[in-house]
């Protein structure tokens, strides 16, 4: 059970924000953060980094944590536009939305290890924090599991790229059918080494 939180409770910090993010290393599709607030006495032995879950017990979890929640908020950021500022900032950037889409004022954000300066906001990012905090768990896995989502949305529109299987990660069928039909504008991540490499095979046989 994740306890670490458990510290930071007092008379003025009542409301504790968690937020992590998942989609750092896929070649394709957003990153996408998830900020949560669980109640106080809310404990659930099942919650753990998204990491570490099947997939089914992902989507078991989350369905209690957004059951349960107080409230919780979810923030994309394109390939795009990872591309243009890298996956670190926009990672931070895909927290930040997901924070301001809570509709509760809160007292506290913990992070998994991402500083942010946000106005009148005390921040604290603390290392492998989806191991330590609930919260911050629970956000990792409302991430992950809405990022699973939206890939399973895209791989019915790209069944070539086999994404309901892979979710965009470097897996060696993926690869394979990238170099074969090469990066789409606007989803892949023309930044990323293989993505690169595909590109430009696939202008060599333009």
């Amino acid at each position: 059970m994740l306890t670490f939180e458990e510290q930071y409770y007092n008379d003025e910090i009542k409301l504790i924000v968690g937020v992590d993010e998942a989609g750092r290393g896929p070649l394709c599709g957003p990153v996408v953060a998830g900020a949560c607030i669980l109640p106080k006495d809310y404990k659930n032995e099942d919650i753990n980094d998204s990491k570490k879950l099947s997939a089914k017990k992902r989507e078991k979890v989350f369905k209690e944590i957004i059951k349960n929640a107080i409230a919780y908020g979810v923030g994309f950021v394109d390939a795009e536009t990872i591309d243009r500022i890298n996956i670190y900032e926009a990672s931070r950037i895909a927290m930040i939305k997901a924070i301001s889409n809570l509709r509760v004022k809160y007292d506290l954000i913990l992070t998994d290890a991402m500083p942010m300066n946000l106005p009148n906001r005390k921040v604290i990012p603390i290392i492998k924090g989806d191991a330590k905090c609930e919260c911050i768990a629970a956000g990792s896995i409302i991430a992950k599991v809405c990022r699973d989502h939206y890939m399973e949305i895209m791989a019915k529109k790209y069944p070539q790229y086999y994404l309901a299987k892979n979710k965009g990660y470097p897996t060696k069928e993926h690869i394979e059918a990238l170099y074969k039909y090469g990066p789409i504008k606007g989803f892949y991540r023309y930044s990323y080494g293989p993505v690169k490499v595909a590109y430009v095979k696939q202008l060599k046989i333009l």
